[in-house]
């Protein structure tokens, strides 16, 4: 288990996309953390093997991540499975395009902002979502997913975040081989495809605390689940209905359990897209996460 960490030693890992995204925002608030703090390592892993590495090693240092929503839920993950999140206190300076995590989690937008409140701000314990996987949410829980806008899906191509190492170079491995099969098939006229239906209404069974708010024979259009503000220790819980003529109202609970059962069904859950399962059961972790935020 890693030592307590010292408000005046940092550990400042920066995300590859966000120096390739926004340098400059990159480049002010290392200097601003720099000049701040008593003592500041930097570190630019370049694959999430090596981010998990920098992060495990970081001693007393407190970890400072500069980068956007895929970063942050990152190293929660990873402090989350090294049961290491309790007793770390982390801080974020969103820098990138997906910022909508760290925004909500009233984390400043600005890099100098955030970085003076990685300085000078307290720490805030906040609950998270954890699955029955060891998925962590920190943001709201979505079915059917909100698709990825096209920043983030070339984002998500380029960069296997929220990945293990075994999966991302499966992936590689498999991007190569079929990079090797369209050189040597002919290539044939391409045909343009019709745009994806969105996704439409799903039967699901969804319990929370043990009691059914909504079964199978019901079709539902959308659920969200979303932990509670600060540390309650509870989880908002809403349901809609699919409608038929007029508007149905939609479904409301709080709970510290959520399982959703049914039909294979995929879900987003902060910067990323899971699934499909037909059974997940999400589990309100309260005050599991301890995140710097402006002092009030």
């Amino acid at each position: 288990m890693a030592t307590s960490p010292t408000s005046d030693q940092l550990l400042v890992i920066i995300d590859p996309v966000a120096l390739r995204t926004d340098g400059e925002s990159v480049r002010i608030a290392k200097d601003v953390l720099s000049a701040g703090a008593a003592s500041t390592k930097v570190c630019l892993p370049q694959d999430p093997e090596e981010f998990a590495r920098v992060l495990a090693r970081r001693g007393s240092r407190r970890p400072v991540v500069i980068g956007d929503d895929r970063a942050l839920t990152r190293a929660v993950g990873l402090l989350h499975r090294q049961r290491e999140l309790a007793e770390c206190v982390l801080s974020v300076v969103p820098v990138g395009t997906v910022l909508g995590v760290a925004q909500a989690l009233g984390v400043p937008t600005g890099a100098v902002a955030a970085a003076r409140a990685v300085l000078d701000g307290a720490e805030r314990r906040l609950d998270v979502l954890v699955d029955d996987s060891d998925g962590v949410v920190l943001g709201a829980l979505r079915i059917p997913p909100v698709p990825l806008a096209p920043r983030e899906a070339r984002d998500e191509a380029a960069e296997p975040n929220g990945v293990d190492g075994a999966e991302a170079g499966g992936r590689l491995w498999l991007r190569t081989c079929q990079s090797l099969v369209r050189t040597l098939v002919p290539t044939r006229p391409s045909r343009i495809s019709p745009a994806p239906a969105p996704p439409g209404p799903a039967r699901l069974r969804i319990e929370v605390d043990g009691v059914t708010l909504i079964d199978l024979d019901q079709p539902v259009e959308a659920v969200s689940v979303t932990p509670g503000t600060g540390a309650s220790g509870t989880a908002a819980v809403e349901v809609r209905p699919l409608s038929l003529g007029a508007e149905a109202a939609p479904l409301q609970a709080r709970g510290r359990t959520v399982t959703v059962s049914g039909a294979d069904f995929r879900y987003r859950t902060d910067a990323a897209i899971a699934g499909p399962v037909r059974r997940r059961t999400w589990t309100v972790r309260e005050g599991a996460l301890g995140l710097m935020l402006p002092g009030r």
